[in-house]
């Protein structure tokens, strides 16, 4: 059986106070369920971002999208990861992966090792373990679900081992059918587990902006404009819902996060398919 959709909001943790609730209070009127934001050393902090906005917005789950885990000891990922599912009464997701590439400067500026392939990936299998010690001592024993972004085989199996969620990392230029080679490696390592499985929809609508085609990279564009791309949602709102059928019945893809600059374009499909 399926499982029902939902939807994140990516958001990038800046300016006041006073504004950044103003947006996490937005994302639950439109219908989301999930506030998700980068962890970057150009933006503020993401956990007390999201604490912020978790008592902005009380309907609202929160996540880091995703903590880069070289920049935190295991123990500091977990500790802080038990104390947000335990101030927001269960509505925090843990997010978590080896790093970007271009994290290893950012880790370096916190005097962290940055580590190998096989190290990185290690640290946040640690920090899983003790993220699990930490809900299982608690008064009243609680259960943070875990999100990982894997794209790569070695990735993919920690994610089918260790996550509830997995969201798969494909670059905006990845062909459907690698993605869909991608959703059936991850299902084959995860067994018997039921896992969520999750992806970032990069464009909404018809008209991709110069700022999407310049993160995209070097020779993505006429992959974006790929009519079978799954980085562009496009069409009518019942065009778009349809796709999303389509996507979950293909990989297996219930979850979806759009970059808050397209939130409102897509609220239409949010209430479609979720009936907020």
């Amino acid at each position: 059986m399926s499982r029902p959709f939902r939807f994140g909001v990516v958001a990038a943790p800046q300016g006041p106070g006073t504004a950044w609730a103003a947006r996490a209070r937005r994302v639950a009127e439109l219908g989301y369920s999930t506030l998700l934001t980068p962890d970057n050393l150009h933006l503020h902090a993401p956990l007390p971002a999201l604490a912020t906005a978790a008592a902005a917005a009380p309907t609202v789950r929160v996540c880091p999208f995703v903590l880069a885990g070289p920049l935190r000891t295991p123990r500091a990922t977990a500790w802080e990861a038990h104390t947000m599912t335990a101030l927001t009464d269960g509505r925090f997701d843990l997010g978590i992966g080896t790093g970007r590439p271009d994290a290893r400067a950012e880790a370096e500026a916190l005097g962290m090792p940055w580590g190998t392939a096989a190290e990185r990936l290690e640290q946040v299998r640690a920090a899983v373990a003790a993220l699990r010690e930490l809900d299982g001592r608690a008064e009243t024993p609680v259960h943070t679900p875990v999100l990982m972004a894997a794209s790569g085989p070695k990735a993919l199996g920690l994610a089918a081992e260790v996550a509830d969620v997995v969201t798969l990392a494909a670059r905006p230029a990845t062909p459907r059918p690698e993605v869909k080679r991608m959703a059936a490696d991850l299902r084959a390592r995860a067994g018997g587990r039921d896992l969520e499985v999750a992806m970032n929809v990069f464009v909404v609508g018809d008209e991709i902006p110069d700022w999407a085609v310049r993160w995209a990279g070097p020779g993505a564009v006429e992959a974006l404009r790929d009519p079978d791309t799954l980085a562009v949602l496009r069409g009518t709102p019942d065009e778009m819902a349809a796709e999303l059928e389509r996507r979950r019945a293909e990989l297996g893809v219930s979850y979806l996060a759009v970059s808050e600059a397209f939130a409102e374009e897509l609220a239409p499909v949010v209430e479609r398919l979720t009936g907020r």
